[in-house]
């Protein structure tokens, strides 16, 4: 089917929604293959190493929720600025260049799946780095990709009109690119290269992420039920400063066992406990006055549904504000404060509170602006929520919340064994693995793995086919 789109950019933003649907289930299909392995060892044993299949997931993830922001970036662009995005065929270059950069690291990701440990290892398969293992050609090229794109944001806002939410684009996108770099470097002392690589783990997604999604959050809402720009922008530019602020002293909370000053602890649990709030508090204040326009239509015959453009991407957005609050907010204060932290750090309680959080506060809004893309497409009036929809923000949502609850679980009888009773020490460390708490609760885990597949099964479907539904207003 041709696309409706006017625009090029917006058309380029729907290949980077293609690719990221992909890499969304190849996420999700490998981290099933990773939590039955660590229940039944000999799955796949010598065939596909469990360490591969978690390499996969999480990289998968991160790459995926990457191309789906820049594609955001590159369809909400046009419609900012007014014009047609800067530099778009350079830009249509390099998704081209990125997507067969990715496509020949996963391959050799399975293909090969460890190295010889050598430097040629490093260039060519893995860093070896936890959560940042692309080889160093590809870390090369991913960061030319992603200059294009800054230099594409930045010359479009330049010619074009430049609103609230483009000028916040471009000072995150900046320090988005800035601090992925930190985590191409080595250094020889151990607690100074973890320094540094918690600035790409934790505040990279702490900071520039949240951000990025403030932004998103706001473009929709706007989009979606005609939001105040003035509302939206204001709850913008405080989130800005509470993230770019609180994040980088958030971060603190991760400082154990690498050196530094004892009092980080103490401030990065205050302040990564703020993080979350600024979103929230933008989303209820839209909603709120969006409630009270509605009560003013509704007199004159009109309904809260006919007066929003995009029922299943506006279900999935304020999914992340409360997703993003209990994910980000109140599972990652569960150990955040130190005196609980020096027990769970590095336990299944960091794998619940990371599995909530990717998802409530990246997850769903990304989600939300595939929809939004597909309903430009296929130029779509309004856009109701349909039988597949309902079922994939239903079966996606609980069972992340059930992967949650039982790694926290998992997690919580590993810290009274492993840290509690035995002293972390590695024969704790093997003894936590057959307690009764931590084997039900990863069982559990990946039942509700399964169920978020099928949830994301449902997904594809009703993307791929949303066009033919007659609830939709053409």
């Amino acid at each position: 089917m041709a696309s409706n789109l006017k625009f090029e950019s917006q058309k380029l933003g729907i290949n980077y929604f293609f690719v990221a649907a992909v890499l969304f289930g190849a996420q999700l299909l490998m981290g099933l293959i990773a939590a039955t392995q660590f229940l039944y060892p000999s799955f796949l044993f010598e065939i596909f190493d469990f360490s591969v299949a978690r390499m996969v997931h999480i990289n998968a993830l991160v790459v995926w929720m990457l191309y789906a922001m820049i594609g955001s970036v590159y369809y909400l662009l046009p419609e900012e600025t007014g014009i047609e995005t800067v530099g778009i065929k350079i830009g249509k270059l390099g998704f081209y260049v990125l997507t067969a950069a990715v496509t020949v690291v996963v391959l050799v990701y399975i293909i090969v799946q460890v190295g010889p440990a050598a430097e040629s290892t490093i260039w060519l398969i893995n860093e070896g780095r936890e959560y940042i293992e692309a080889p160093r050609w590809a870390d090369i090229g991913i960061v030319v990709v992603v200059l294009v794109f800054v230099f594409n944001l930045f010359a479009t806002a330049m010619k074009g009109k430049q609103t609230g939410i483009v000028t916040v684009l471009m000072a995150d996108v900046l320090a988005l690119a800035g601090l992925y770099l930190a985590g191409m470097f080595f250094t020889d002392n151990i607690s100074m290269d973890q320094y540094w690589w918690w600035w790409v783990i934790h505040l990279w997604v702490e900071a520039t992420w949240e951000v990025f999604v403030g932004c998103l959050a706001a473009y929709g809402l706007i989009k979606m039920i005609g939001a105040r720009r003035e509302v939206v922008e204001m709850w913008l530019w405080i989130e800005v400063s509470m993230l770019f602020g609180s994040g980088i002293l958030g971060m603190g909370h991760h400082y154990f066992w690498i050196g530094t000053p004892e009092y980080w602890w103490e401030i990065g649990a205050l302040f990564s406990a703020l993080e979350p709030v600024p979103l929230v508090a933008m989303f209820v204040h839209v909603i709120y006055d969006w409630g009270k326009e509605t009560g003013i239509h509704e007199t004159n015959g009109a309904t809260s549904e006919k007066m929003m453009t995009n029922s299943p991407a506006f279900a999935w957005f304020v999914t992340n504000a409360f997703g993003n609050f209990l994910g980000a907010g109140i599972w990652g204060f569960f150990h955040t404060l130190p005196q609980v932290n020096i027990y769970t750090h590095g336990t299944q309680f960091t794998s619940a509170h990371g599995h909530l959080a990717f998802f409530g506060a990246y997850a769903t809004i990304l989600i939300g602006m595939i929809y939004i893309g597909v309903q430009g497409h296929h130029g779509i009036k309004q856009m109701r929520a349909t039988f597949d929809s309902k079922m994939a923000i239903s079966l996606i949502t609980i069972g992340v919340m059930g992967m949650t609850v039982a790694l926290t679980v998992a997690g919580y009888g590993q810290v009274l064994v492993e840290r509690a009773q035995m002293g972390a020490t590695w024969e704790a460390y093997f003894v936590s693995q057959d307690f009764v708490w931590f084997v039900q609760g990863l069982g559990w885990r990946l039942a509700m793995g399964v169920v978020t597949f099928v949830g994301f099964v449902f997904l594809i479907k009703d993307l791929l086919t949303t066009s033919k539904s007659a609830r939709h207003i053409r």
